[in-house]
């Protein structure tokens, strides 16, 4: 793991709905929240990124016949709720949180803006940033790796319901092996589900590195950052 002092954490919409079917799950947000604090008091600077499909994904939009873009639009939305629901969480917690969002809302949010966005991190705020590149057909993967490579994280921390990167999808194959450390190539050549190939592709052009591990597990982001906890590491190797 490389020496760290800023990261940038992408969690996916899933997770914020707890156990519930869609949502928010206020609860399972004020958690999650706990450990980006318990994150920060290390001294760590961190950038947030979190996906929209517990609310609405344009993928899944575009499939049930509506315009890819249009569905990608609304997807965007859902992440500034999203955001919103964090930045919420984290300032109950007496964390000091902006949001900035690729979409312009200027009555709720930031815009996008690199240089306010590194004062924020100077003096001790959490940057979440929103609404994903800005514009349709990227995902939120790619959203996470364009501000962590703007903002120069030492890596993009990847917080999802699996533990790590395996050969085959662990929900299907019990047999599947898990992996400690993959490379770029090995990740886009045998179209390992990590994040899209787009992200995975702007991470090893700016050599950064993409660290998987379980958001799920209480305090899996603290062990992971203090490089235990079970993960892999997607690096050049």
């Amino acid at each position: 793991m490389p020496e760290m002092k800023r990261v940038l954490l992408k969690l996916s919409g899933e997770v914020l709905m707890g156990d519930q079917q869609f949502g928010i799950d206020s609860a399972f947000v004020a958690e999650l929240a706990n450990e980006v604090k318990a994150a920060k008091e290390t001294g760590l600077e961190i950038c947030l990124v979190i996906g929209g499909g517990n609310i609405f994904r344009g993928m899944a939009g575009a499939a049930q016949g509506m315009d890819r873009a249009q569905a990608d639009y609304m997807g965007m939305l859902a992440t500034v709720m999203n955001a919103l629901a964090m930045q919420n969480a984290l300032e109950q917690l007496g964390v000091p949180t902006r949001v900035q969002s690729a979409i312009e809302m200027d009555k709720v949010c930031e815009p996008v803006i690199r240089r306010r966005a590194e004062r924020h991190l100077e003096k001790g705020r959490i940057v979440i940033f929103a609404a994903g590149v800005g514009a349709p057909y990227f995902t939120t993967d790619s959203g996470a790796a364009l501000r962590a490579a703007e903002m120069k994280c030492d890596a993009l921390l990847k917080g999802t319901s699996v533990d790590g990167v395996y050969d085959t999808d662990p929900k299907k194959n019990s047999d599947a092996v898990r992996f400690d450390t993959v490379s770029y190539g090995k990740v886009l050549a045998d179209n390992l589900k990590v994040m899209d190939a787009s992200a995975v592709a702007l991470c090893r052009d700016n050599q950064i590195p993409i660290v998987v591990f379980s958001i799920r597990d209480k305090g899996n982001l603290a062990r992971v950052l203090s490089g235990a906890g079970t993960q892999t590491i997607v690096q050049d190797q």
